[in-house]
């Protein structure tokens, strides 16, 4: 099964109705380009690091305005449009970062909530509490479509393979990465995760991302992504701007990377030992 895909590469600022005309617009140029699976990037919708603010702008799911321009969007132009993640109010008070699956008809194929919360203290002071606001997700999930069997993840959930690997021993032959990746995480790291993600899986890796200078003042890395399950970069966007990359996947490729290095088939379950040495090269009873 061939088809083609796309990531839409935003810079989503701090008001939804602004960020929405952009995704439309980047969505449709995606489609006109071929594309029947379009991913947009994590934080669709909003991205404001104030909470008070941004928790303002917030509506539940079924008056997002996100939700609602992305069904009708996907209906319209008859594509899958899989919105990596917009935040979504919850009647606790707390978020949830959900990414949402529209099919060829405008309705929901599945939701999902990013799982793994970014909590980290980087350098030169900068330091993330998504824990804080968000309510991690607690469900992997697997959607099987007319293309292909495509597995989600969002953004620093790319750092736990374990994720990766059960959905891919479940049948996973894309795995969806949107992000919002720090400029300085993502020098680092961004396309060695994505590529070995790939590699270790024999499967398709799409990855939109937020890309350049944000209204709230953070910076994200861009390099929206399109990945092999050999590895190979089929298409890369720049550092910055908006813009749509667009690639050809065929679903054989999967199978025959698979049938090339079978990690997945070979993998053993194990035992680990903690040995505590006593002395001159003893082992403790």
């Amino acid at each position: 099964m061939s088809f083609k895909a796309a990531a839409v590469q935003m810079c989503s600022g701090v008001d939804p109705a602004r960020n929405v005309e952009t995704m439309a617009k980047l969505v449709r140029e995606a489609a006109a380009q071929g594309a029947t699976y379009i991913q947009t990037p994590e934080m669709t919708g909003a991205i404001q690091r104030d909470r008070a603010g941004l928790r303002s702008v917030l509506k539940d799911e079924a008056n997002d305005v996100v939700v609602h321009e992305a069904a009708a969007l996907a209906g319209e132009l008859g594509v899958y449009l899989h919105i990596g993640s917009t935040p979504i109010a919850l009647s606790d008070g707390k978020i949830a970062n959900r990414g949402f699956l529209f099919g060829p008809t405008g309705v929901k194929v599945c939701d999902y909530d990013k799982i793994h919360m970014f909590d980290v203290d980087l350098e030169n002071g900068e330091s993330w509490r998504e824990s804080a606001a968000y309510q991690p997700g607690a469900t992997a999930r697997i959607a099987d479509l007319a293309f292909g069997k495509l597995g989600f993840s969002i953004c620093y959930d790319v750092r736990f393979p374990e994720l990766f690997r059960q959905q891919a021993v479940a049948g996973a032959e894309i795995m969806s990465i949107p992000a919002a990746f720090t400029k300085q995480t993502g020098e680092a790291h961004w396309e060695i995760l994505l590529r070995a993600r790939a590699i270790e899986n024999g499967l398709f890796v799409v990855a939109a991302a937020q890309a350049g200078k944000h209204e709230d003042g953070r910076e994200t890395f861009g390099h929206s992504m399109i990945i092999d399950p050999w590895g190979r970069v089929l298409a890369e966007a720049g550092a910055a701007g908006e813009r749509v990359i667009v690639a050809d996947i065929d679903i054989a490729a999967v199978h025959g990377a698979r049938a090339k290095i079978p990690n997945l088939k070979n993998g053993r379950s194990f035992v680990l030992d903690e040995v505590m040495p006593t002395g001159k090269g003893g082992v403790a009873a």
